[in-house]
């Protein structure tokens, strides 16, 4: 087979621009390209840069690759160039690609909710210290990414993968990206809907299919039936969240347009229900009018969001029937407020008498050792495996009830605790300045050092909290983390110190969050003009700002409803 492809059909009739400048949308102003990102993606398919990372890339080593795969088409199979070490925050912006990037890897792996038995644990423990030097990360998407990879080993790592049902396909890119799915999905005993046949059916209609390989941009996907609302509905494109419709019975409400970023928006609902059977469809409906209605001409404004924003839901309902399925969804009940932390961290019984276990490792850290010895543990309890979160955490599902205190035990040896203490349990971070070349600033030990002082400085404050405190850390503007909707969010940047020198540091969001037990509805964070935080200052910040929050809220008012209320003064 060729190394190269002609250029995809296009998915929608080429019509003349309409007049004035032209947003790029295929079913209103045709399909040629009008910036660097559209002309590389019709001139092949993306999709198979694969042979030639397989037949030719790996073969014939880094400098081999092409500018337009290299920084392109490879992220549609889940590989992006991670940073060069040594280059400072302050050059982030002002550095090209070519000379952020190193000759190494980052790859990210797609779970999809899926549950990881012990064989897939050993595969993604294996890869890490075979070809990643140790490292592993789970992410707020319920990925795993590794660093390090050299493209040679690329191959060996997809039939690794395959071997146990993993796939990286379109975990990066212009793409639909990897799936949120609740952890206990079949397996909670107050479980609305068991979403897993809706997912499977989705990936295996979709996944990898070429119509879908070319979006304006990224597309996100959430789908639970979990009253704990587990899955972060309302920051994705679109979201499917398990209610009971009085006549029709358990299903899901649809949600799209959610992003954060640099101009985050919550999601809306459509005000539809939506049965198990039709969901595949529907969320084929929506996708569909993101590739042919969404923008194109401006990266900064070809999000799903920003449609929705322009069109309203009636418009969007409308046309999703109209022109994608083809019938009229009912209209359906919103969901009800969270029952409890979705993160789900600690014991809890299943439906079938058997337990699942959610631990936390330090922001996502997770390793070959950890990864490995997971596996080995899951085996030796002889529980079913085990689900990743969008918290960052790990849950182990099916422990048999006399082996729960055996694996709690063996969890702590792994770096993973079943009990951990609040901040080590509300803490998430992004990859950060070690890896990434859009950061600023450090996240990951950042945020590390930031818990190991908060556990011993607030010991006493934390006893007194009715609620954990999700502190989220980012290291640039785009909100990998979801600073925006955190209790305390940190955005990296560079700030001036005491001293008048520029380092680096973070501004600071206040009282965000999404729907959860503690708060019905989703809300975003504010701003305080001027607080800013230096790296070294952070646990300071937060200890301040926590002791200020202990000694003045009301009773049974959360942080969020303090922060929203509190003076300036309080808040620096």
């Amino acid at each position: 087979m060729s190394t190269t492809a002609s250029p995809p059909a296009p998915h929608a009739a080429v019509r003349p621009p309409r007049a004035g400048r032209s947003n790029g949308q295929w079913k209103v102003d045709g399909t040629e390209p009008l910036n660097g990102n559209e002309v590389f993606k019709a001139a092949s398919d993306p999709l198979l840069v694969r042979e030639r990372i397989e037949q030719v890339y790996a073969r014939e080593g880094f400098d081999s690759i092409p500018g337009d795969d290299l920084h392109g088409r490879f992220r549609w199979w889940g590989l992006y160039t991670q940073r060069k070490p040594g280059i400072d925050g302050g050059r982030t912006a002002t550095l090209e690609p070519e000379e952020l990037e190193d000759r190494y890897f980052m790859l990210r792996v797609r779970t999809d909710g899926q549950l990881l038995d012990a064989a897939a644990l050993r595969v993604l423990g294996g890869i890490s210290s075979d070809f990643a030097r140790g490292t592993a990360d789970i992410t707020d998407r319920q990925n795993l990414q590794y660093h390090w990879i050299d493209v040679a080993d690329v191959p060996e790592i997809w039939r690794r993968l395959e071997s146990v049902g993993l796939e990286t396909t379109t975990a990066c890119g212009d793409s639909p990206r990897g799936f949120l799915g609740s952890p206990v999905a079949g397996i909670a005993a107050d479980e609305i809907i068991d979403p897993t046949s809706a997912i499977l059916e989705i990936k295996r209609r979709y996944i990898g299919d070429p119509e879908l390989a070319n979006l304006p941009r990224k597309f996100k996907t959430a789908i639970t039936g979990h009253p704990s609302l587990d899955v972060v509905h309302e920051i994705n494109d679109i979201s499917l969240v398990g209610v009971v419709h009085p006549e029709l019975g358990p299903g899901y409400d649809l949600w799209v347009g959610g992003a954060l970023s640099t101009t985050p928006r919550l999601g809306e609902r459509l005000g539809v229900f939506v049965t198990q059977e039709q969901a595949p469809d529907v969320w084929h409906g929506v996708i569909q009018i993101f590739r042919d209605y969404g923008y194109r001409r401006l990266r900064n404004k070809a999000r799903l969001k920003f449609l929705l924003a322009d069109w309203g839901t009636e418009k969007f309902r409308q046309v999703l029937q109209d022109e994608y399925l083809g019938y009229a969804l009912p209209d359906g009940p919103a969901p009800a407020p969270a029952t409890r932390p979705g993160d789900h961290v600690g014991v809890h019984e299943q439906k079938d008498g058997r337990y699942y276990v959610g631990a936390a490792p330090v922001v996502g850290r997770v390793g070959g050792v950890t990864m490995s010895g997971l596996a080995d543990l899951v085996e030796r309890v002889g529980a079913d495996g085990a689900r990743l979160t969008v918290h960052q955490k790990v849950v182990i599902l099916g422990v048999p009830a006399d082996r729960v205190d055996e694996l709690v035990a063996g969890l702590e040896p792994l770096g993973l605790t079943a009990r951990p203490s609040l901040f080590r349990r509300s803490t998430i971070a992004c990859t950060g300045i070690e890896f990434c070349k859009l950061a600023i600033v450090d996240t990951k030990d950042t945020a590390a050092h930031a818990i190991t002082q908060l556990e011993s400085r607030l010991e006493d404050v934390a006893s007194r909290l009715e609620r954990p405190l999700e502190i989220n850390v980012n290291g640039c503007p785009n909100s990998c983390a979801r600073i925006q909707t955190a209790d305390i969010g940190f955005k990296g940047q560079l700030v001036m110190s005491d001293d008048g020198e520029q380092v680096p540091g973070f501004q600071v969001h206040l009282g965000g969050g999404l729907a959860s037990a503690d708060r019905e509805e989703a809300g975003l964070g504010r701003t305080v003009r001027g607080l800013k935080v230096t790296a070294d200052g952070l646990a300071d910040y937060i200890e301040r700002v926590v002791r200020r929050f202990d000694e003045e809220h009301t009773a049974g008012e959360t942080f969020a409803e303090w922060s929203h209320r509190a003076d300036e003064e309080s808040l620096r």
